[in-house]
């Protein structure tokens, strides 16, 4: 009788694994042919919201149109999680070449930039070809000069030269002003050749005071170096003008919404993206697409039949100028323990291979989604994954994560400039993110067994 029963178990198990496999395969594959969800919500916030700058009106207006986005295609629970948040906007942008060779330059404020008077700065011009030159710069060096910092940042498919070229704008302003800088200018942190400088945030260090800083476009940069080969030691001569505006404290928030699993008690599966963009474009790459693409895996995931688990999304509001919404989503579910965390955030060209940080915790699980992505062209890979900027409650609490990789060939191209508009994405593309996003997001939702973290031990 009990080796009857247990046989009976097993075959229902069985059943039951082979229907969400194969509901797995017809919704991504239906997602992979003809998708329009991804495509409603980009197309549509980029229209009628634009630039969603962190803690601004517009921002505010995003999430508005988020919440009735969300309402509108069958999410539940839909809510507008508010926090308080430091705000900077840009003002006047200008940058001049006063001699030896008489120009003007296209330059952009990094966030938190400092202002400079409403004249301007005139001041010699210092070159650092690498952000390490300049940290070797003696103390005081570069007292009443402008820093110029360059970089040889080149296209990859996993973007890894963001992470060498970023510190230029990450904390270059902040050493040039520990060394005497009155301002900053860096080639901007990118790949393309348009004349369209490049923005992002900057930081300085305690006790450090900030100065205007600037990034340059790529042509004027090239320019400015041939400038210094040409100068021959004779100063370069630069009049910079960035007017940018501390508001103080103002709102932002994080939008949710959530398709109910038939057992709540199991721990979610947390998809993020964030709703706020940088100024410059319309925030179609980064990352409009990426809330476009969760919230489409997410419908497509639970079409067929109601989830196991709970499917929740969270656009995180303010994370271009410092985390904000990742850290008041950590704080305030702090005590709510999540199933898996997973974030779209480089973009919307094809997802080329899976990582996560549960090989050695949950092998099986492991396999599984393999095999739920391999037919899109997306190979396993032993990589760790770390997660993206906006699941900080994943890896506070330990917890599992998984890095669905995005080409990103062409993505800093676009990344922080006027062109992240609309006409950049690719709807092909974009349905294979939704694709792959479903069969994995459909796996994850039915997963009976804890979904365990690296920092978890398997039980």
């Amino acid at each position: 009788m009990h080796t009857y029963a247990s046989a009976l178990v097993a075959l229902s198990l069985s059943v039951s694994t082979t229907a969400v496999m194969a509901q797995t395969t017809d919704h991504a594959d239906i997602a992979l042919k003809s998708d329009t969800i991804a495509w409603d919500f980009v197309e549509g916030i980029t229209t009628e919201v634009g630039p969603r700058q962190a803690g601004t009106e517009a921002e505010a207006r995003g999430r508005a149109w988020a919440v009735r986005w969300l309402n509108a295609n069958g999410f539940t629970n839909v809510a507008d999680e508010a926090f308080m948040m430091d705000t900077w906007v840009r003002g006047t942008e200008t940058a001049e070449i006063i001699a030896p060779f008489p120009q003007p330059f296209h330059v952009t404020a990094l966030g938190t930039s400092a202002a400079t008077p409403a004249g301007g700065i005139t001041a010699e011009v210092v070159e650092f070809k690498t952000f390490d030159a300049l940290r070797a710069a003696p103390a005081g060096s570069l007292k009443g000069k402008i820093a110029y910092i360059s970089h040889s940042m080149t296209p990859t498919q996993n973007g890894s030269q963001y992470g060498f070229a970023g510190p230029a704008r990450w904390v270059g302003a902040s050493v040039a002003a520990s060394k005497g800088a009155v301002a900053s200018v860096i080639k901007s942190i990118g790949t393309d050749m348009h004349r369209n400088p490049h923005t992002g945030g900057t930081t300085f260090a305690d006790g450090v005071s900030p100065i205007p800083a600037g990034a340059l476009s790529l042509p004027d940069a090239a320019n400015l170096e041939r400038m210094f080969a040409r100068a021959k030691g004779k100063p370069v001569t630069m009049k910079l003008v960035l007017t940018p505006r501390d508001l103080g404290q103002t709102r932002s928030g994080n939008v949710v919404g959530e398709i109910v699993g038939r057992d709540p008690s199991l721990p979610p599966v947390l998809l993020a993206c964030h709703i706020d963009s940088w100024d410059l474009g319309t925030g179609a790459m980064d990352d409009g697409a990426g809330c476009g693409i969760i919230s489409a895996a997410a419908r497509h995931a639970s079409m067929a039949n109601q989830p196991l688990r709970t499917i929740r999304v969270l656009f995180a509001g303010a994370e271009e100028t410092g985390l904000w919404g990742s850290k008041a989503y950590a704080a305030a579910h702090a005590d709510e323990k999540i199933g898996v965390g997973l974030e779209s955030d480089f973009g919307a060209d094809r997802i080329w291979q899976i990582e996560t940080n549960f090989g050695a915790s949950n092998p099986e699980l492991v396999k599984k989604l393999a095999a739920a992505v391999a037919r899109f062209g997306v190979a396993s890979s032993a990589a760790t994954a770390t997660g993206g900027a906006d699941i900080n409650i994943s890896r506070e609490q330990g917890g599992a994560i998984i890095d669905l990789q995005q080409d990103g060939t062409r993505y800093f191209d676009l990344h922080h400039t006027p062109d992240d508009t609309l006409d950049k994405i690719d709807p092909v593309q974009l349905r294979q993110n939704v694709a792959v996003w479903t069969a994995v997001v459909q796996v994850l939702a039915n997963e009976t067994s804890p979904i365990m973290g690296a920092a978890q031990p398997a039980r």
